[in-house]
């Protein structure tokens, strides 16, 4: 069983400069790397407390990339409404270069409004966005010259360079939450999907998990090669009571920046976003304590987080935790812990 870790900024700047922030992203990073952990994942987030240290994770990851040695890295995820697919296709190329082939490239659509508006976009076009730039970015990696006319991106004769290091390309992502056709359209083009189970539910998000497998077989694909990876909070320490005591108020400001970030929401709604119009009260609603309790998070002694991957095993089948350890101005000695005991106890119990 693979796991691994997931940079998600989620903190107050008087908790940590930027600067500090990316240097904690490093140590852990290279901690990780040496400690066998699978992948590093980073996020592209816009404005707000809640993702918004990093615009970019081609840049952090290139970072990432220059300190460590054989972890993969993933965008997790870049967004393709976001950008032009010639300028990601060149930037996502250039990274599996600089990593020497360590990429795995996680597509998303985004989901708050306020990003959307800021780049003058509509939101009821995500969908179509998103599949067309991927279709884009696929075939300028592949082909020696593109010539693309689409709905929103129009270009001809491109020659894409640098070709990417990884043939045909690098592996392709899918971030998806609680859209059945998201897990659907993944599963059919073959897509591996990165998900968030407590932002659609447990028991939602494992129906979902069933769907994208039955219909990965059902698309032509080879059972069991599909890869499913999902985030958790993860906080670990040689006491129950240390673990809650530290997890407790790191959550509780992860929750208050979240509840800012999908604020926009309020009073829209949109067909491509079913549900979300409630984000706002579902996010705003939850605590650090129910979502322990509802099983939301890697939280205890490595006896007790054992226990709940195998839960999660039951629940999802194989799958890739990707564990955030940095959240909520969690220190370098907190985080370095959790992968410590990470490594070391829990692990082992899964190989």
């Amino acid at each position: 069983m693979k796991f691994g870790i997931n940079f998600f900024p989620a903190f107050r700047p008087h908790q940590k400069t930027a600067a500090e922030y990316y240097e904690q992203c490093l140590r852990v990073s290279q901690r990780a790397d040496e400690l066998g952990f699978s992948s590093i994942k980073t996020v592209e987030h816009y404005f707000h407390d809640y993702g918004g240290y990093s615009p970019n994770p081609i840049v952090l990851l290139s970072a990432i990339a220059a300190a460590t040695k054989r972890i993969r890295l993933i965008t997790g995820a870049v967004i393709p409404a976001f950008n032009h697919p010639i300028k990601l296709a060149g930037e996502l190329a250039m990274l599996d270069g600089i990593s020497n082939g360590r990429l795995d490239v996680g597509f998303g659509r985004a989901f708050i409004p306020e990003e959307y508006a800021a780049y003058g976009l509509d939101m009821d076009e995500s969908r179509e966005r998103f599949n067309e730039g991927i279709k884009a970015i696929i075939r300028l990696w592949t082909e020696e010259r593109v010539t693309y006319e689409g709905h929103f991106w129009r270009f001809r004769d491109v020659h894409s360079m640098p070709r990417p290091t990884q043939k045909p390309h690098p592996p392709v992502w899918v971030a998806a939450i609680a859209s059945e056709e998201s897990f659907a359209s993944a599963a059919q083009h073959g897509h591996h999907v990165m998900i968030v189970p407590y932002a659609g539910g447990l028991e939602r998000t494992s129906s979902l998990v069933k769907l994208y497998r039955q219909l990965w077989r059902e698309s032509g694909h080879t059972p069991g090669t599909e890869q499913v990876q999902m985030s958790f909070h993860a906080y670990v320490a040689e006491s129950h009571d240390e673990a809650v005591k530290g997890y407790v108020p790191a959550m509780r400001t992860y929750l208050d920046v979240f509840t800012e970030a999908v604020g926009s929401w309020e009073g829209l709604s949109s067909g491509q976003y079913a549900g979300y119009e409630k984000l706002v009260s579902n996010i705003a609603s939850q605590t650090p304590e129910g979502n322990l309790e509802k099983g939301y998070a890697f939280v205890g002694t490595p006896d007790e987080v054992i226990e709940q991957v195998k839960r999660m095993r039951e629940l999802f089948g194989e799958h890739e935790p990707s564990m955030q350890v940095t959240f909520g101005g969690i220190t370098d000695a907190e985080a370095l812990r959790t992968i410590e005991l990470f490594a070391r106890d829990i692990v082992p119990a899964f190989n």
